[in-house]
């Protein structure tokens, strides 16, 4: 049999019919069929056979008008939502657009600045890895080096922030750094690109002067917030206003559709470093959610990592019975980081036995890094530092804002 891509025409067989339809994929043993009808059936795949496979669709070239008096912006696609389309044979959402398609979608980008557009990758954000995270940064500090007033990420929204957070600490950066993406593809009437879109590029050549995630503030179109790309979390899994800043207020906010810009006092401003670069990470780190009754060989063995994030319960505790194994841990010079699952408020070993014995065996408190955050921050810490002193110093540290001094009241 022919090996079948997705979008073949095909013939099978269903309850002793034979009907016709679109291959989609195999899932659970099946082969999914898009009916003529619309329906999608499972069938057996030996019941299927090739009928044909229809030309790609080619794409009309057209070109975007600039206007060289605005502001430059670079655009980096890697995929996501924002740059994807339903495809209407199979129903599934796919990642089909480049940074141009997405100017070319929004005529109203043309207004704010001029571009460079750059497809790094057309992937869904669950496929990122760090190497990828590693390309860019690369990509992000060219950019910046090439003279861009600002850089524009488009991304998938599952994965954002551990995007954005490690691109704050691999690179420093003079101008904006917006991370952006969609929860609802472009083609869809409830789609969120064109305002997130139009947001993002304000806010990337506004005064702002870090890395930065711009995503709806509410569920109407009325305003996007600004959020620091180290301490920004996805709270929803589809509504439009999913991003919230975590512990701190949002940066700033764009008003829609006026395209006012209102940046907050903490935001780092426009200029305030060098554009300089450090890539390097260390992907042998591990972020492990402690839960009551986690068996102690959960953990990894003595040399097996060489950084570990515990995100543990309240102030930042596990069982008792971990003590001994953590203590083995870090003797053979494992790196240990406790976060707490409550996002909100801080860790504090010191009020409780547990917590006290923790830090007696060598266990970082990470204050109120939220845990995904403080995983990335190993990664790059491990990379770029090997004196374990100095490690301790900089984990301690807030480098990028993801770590505050105090916490505050109701956030």
């Amino acid at each position: 049999m022919e090996q079948l891509e997705t979008g073949d025409r095909v013939e099978c067989t269903y309850g002793g019919s034979r009907l016709n339809g679109t291959y989609i994929t195999d899932r659970d043993g099946k082969a999914v069929i898009k009916l003529d009808s619309g329906y999608n059936i499972g069938v057996g795949r030996t019941t299927c056979r090739f009928l044909e496979r229809p030309p790609p669709v080619k794409r009309p070239e057209l070109s975007t008008v600039q206007d060289e008096s605005l502001p430059s912006l670079s655009i980096i696609s890697t995929g996501g939502t924002i740059a994807s389309r339903i495809d209407y044979r199979t129903g599934a959402v796919t990642s089909q657009f480049d940074a141009d398609d997405i100017l070319r979608a929004i005529p109203g980008l043309s207004g704010i600045a001029r571009y460079q557009t750059r497809q790094l990758y057309t992937i869904l954000s669950e496929n990122m890895t760090p190497a990828i995270w590693q390309e860019l940064a690369t990509a992000v500090h060219k950019e910046i080096n090439n003279g861009a007033t600002g850089v524009i990420v488009t991304h998938g929204t599952d994965t954002m922030s551990f995007s954005s957070a490690a691109v704050s600490f691999m690179v420093d950066t003079p101008v904006p750094v917006i991370f952006v993406g969609s929860q609802r593809s472009a083609d869809r009437p409830s789609s969120d690109n064109t305002m997130n879109a139009l947001c993002s590029a304000t806010a990337a050549v506004s005064p702002l002067g870090e890395v930065a995630v711009v995503m709806h503030a509410t569920t109407s179109d009325d305003r996007c917030a600004i959020h620091r790309a180290t301490r920004v979390r996805k709270m929803h899994t589809s509504r439009r206003d999913a991003f919230q800043s975590i512990g701190i207020p949002p940066l700033g906010f764009v008003d829609y559709p006026s395209l006012n810009v209102d940046l907050s006092p903490e935001a780092v401003r426009r200029g305030s470093s060098e554009p300089a670069i450090r890539p390097s990470l260390d992907e042998s780190c591990r972020l492990l959610y402690f839960y009551p009754g986690m068996p102690p060989s959960t953990l990894p063995g003595p040399g097996d990592v060489h950084g570990l994030v515990l995100a543990g319960t309240g102030l930042g505790h596990v069982s008792t019975g971990w003590i001994p194994h953590l203590k083995l841990l870090a003797d053979e010079g494992t790196v240990i980081m406790m976060t707490s699952q409550c996002l909100n408020g801080r860790v504090c070993d010191r009020v409780y036995d547990t917590g006290r014995d923790l830090l007696k065996i060598g266990v970082i408190e990470g204050a109120d890094t939220l845990p995904e955050v403080a995983l990335v921050k190993m990664m790059w810490v491990l990379g770029n530092e090997k004196d374990p002193e100095k490690q301790r110093l900089l984990l301690s540290t807030s480098l990028k804002g993801e770590c505050m001094g105090r916490s505050l009241h109701g956030l």
